[in-house]
């Protein structure tokens, strides 16, 4: 389901997600990509490309996230005209936190989403 979701975002918005295999085994480890998904946030965020990225937790610690999330932002850069884009990410995800700083988010504030603490980031090109 969550991939045919995805199917849509690039039908409805021009963006999405792309699955991220390890070249090496063929295996699918994660997915990175931009959204809108209209989150009930403070600030709001609709209408900002947000990027995000998950991936398995045995391709952890092998840089596979900093270089995804980099090449899914030169995309980004390029499909956006260089606007500024956003995410948010969990206080206590330190592993995201440094991906996101080594590819150039700044936290902005942090905020409350679904009753948990979280940090809104943006990244200006």
């Amino acid at each position: 389901m969550r991939f045919l979701r995805h199917a849509g975002l690039w039908s409805l918005l021009g963006y999405g997600f792309w699955a991220i295999e390890d070249k090496a085994s063929g295996r699918f480890i994660g997915e990175a990509g931009f959204h809108d998904l209209k989150r009930d946030i403070v600030p709001s965020i609709e209408g900002v490309p947000e990027a995000g990225w998950a991936l398995a937790s045995s391709a952890h610690g092998q840089g596979f996230a900093s270089e995804v999330v980099g090449r899914v932002l030169a995309w980004g850069d390029e499909a956006f005209r260089r606007a500024r884009t956003v995410c948010i990410i969990d206080p206590e995800n330190t592993g995201s936190l440094n991906v996101a700083a080594k590819c150039g988010y700044r936290e902005v504030l942090r905020t409350i989403y679904h009753d948990n603490a979280t940090i809104l980031l943006e990244r200006q090109c």
